[in-house]
């Protein structure tokens, strides 16, 4: 296992961190149970061969994750760092935080949580709550009593506003971010994160399984055939020299075993080739025979067709030839009734709008064709 520096925690972390959230689960009598048999030894094998960071939340896994991480990690308590969450829905007056804590470190059975994240939260509720009804301080005051070591969040909003959390609240020391070869909209502000001496965890990096598909992404990138997109994606990930830590969503043995290979590898993407395969991204999509950039100015559509929604299904196939995902995701949007060409009155105001001049009514038939019969 390769060991970084988190930050400026202090705390050297694996490479690899094990998100405890799709753990094998049974139902039985309408009520759902982790399978303790299964999942137990999962986390055992992964500490094991050395992953030292393990992620939870309140709400995982029907409300059981954080009990069963606990019991599973227990006798090594003080070998690893334990991380979960704060709903801040659950925080609506003062005492709140405290007693959410609580009642969290009891579940695990612990008397410390190593990372405790805000979670989820964007600029209004860091605004509106975390600094405006002091939350902050209260964590604060955890950190000080030894309840929590290390203050953190986790983040879902328009990546600028990391900065201004950051700075704002001045006493984070971790955060847990998005982040995969897809979806690069946070690499500016996980720069500037680990400028500012945080630790950076990544969540997705995968793309919630996007990239786990075979394709020929690695060949198209690089020239080269030797490297599977799931492992491209993770090595990816690393390479960032400001991420600490990839997190990954472990249901099984088998998934252990394969994250275990990939982030213990000792030769990972070098600066240099980690820049290279970002660059070869942006060069692939820009050069595609359909380049929609996203800008969504084409929308609102009159008749509600989601344009660069349905054109970015498109890119996965056409682009990065994730074929599969790409049929999945279309499959998707039509049991959900998306609207498509069908729907379309002809109005063209999407072509007037189009920074690119993209001829889409052409092109929205050309892509639903080919995605709803490939």
């Amino acid at each position: 296992m390769i060991y970084r520096k988190f930050g400026s925690t202090g705390k050297e972390i694996s490479s690899l961190g094990f998100g405890c959230m799709r753990l094998p689960e049974y139902e039985e009598n309408g009520e759902w149970f982790i399978d303790e048999e299964k999942a137990i030894p999962m986390i055992h094998h992964a500490y094991e061969n050395g992953v030292n960071y393990f992620d939870s939340a309140p709400y995982y896994l029907h409300k059981n994750s954080e009990a069963t991480v606990g019991k599973a990690l227990k006798h090594v308590r003080n070998n690893v760092m334990i991380s979960t969450k704060i709903p801040l829905e659950e925080v609506n007056k003062p005492g709140d935080y405290r007693r959410v804590l609580e009642k969290s470190l009891k579940k695990m059975d612990t008397d410390y949580i190593d990372f405790y994240h805000f979670w989820g939260i964007n600029k209004e509720s860091f605004d509106a709550k975390i600094m405006g009804m002091d939350v902050i301080k209260e964590a604060v005051r955890a950190k000080e009593e030894g309840l929590i070591r290390h203050i953190s969040f986790s983040f879902h909003d328009k990546a600028e506003n990391i900065k201004h959390i950051i700075d704002t609240a001045g006493v984070m020391e971790t955060m847990l971010v998005q982040y995969n070869l897809l979806d690069r909209s946070n690499e500016e502000m996980i720069a500037y994160a680990a400028s500012k001496g945080l630790g950076v965890v990544i969540m997705g990096p995968v793309g919630g399984g996007r990239l786990a598909a075979p394709s020929d992404l690695y060949s198209k990138l690089t020239g080269k055939s030797a490297m599977a997109t799931y492992e491209l994606a993770f090595k990816f990930v690393l390479g960032n020299p400001g991420v600490s830590c990839a997190l990954s969503g472990m249901g099984s043995m088998d998934m252990v075993e394969k994250n275990l290979a990939i982030a213990g590898e000792d030769k990972p993407l070098s600066t240099g080739e980690w820049k290279q395969v970002g660059e070869a991204v942006d060069e692939l999509k820009k050069f595609s025979d359909l380049y929609c950039t996203g800008c969504e100015y084409c929308q609102p559509c009159p008749r509600d067709i989601k344009i660069p929604h349905i054109f970015n299904m498109f890119t996965y196939h056409n682009v990065y030839g994730l074929t599969d995902h790409a049929r999945y995701e279309m499959k998707n949007y039509l049991k959900e009734n998306g609207k498509t060409i069908k729907d379309c009155s002809d109005c063209g105001l999407c072509e007037k709008k189009c920074p690119q001049k993209l001829e889409i009514r052409k092109q929205l038939k050309r892509v639903e064709d080919v995605l709803t019969t490939i």
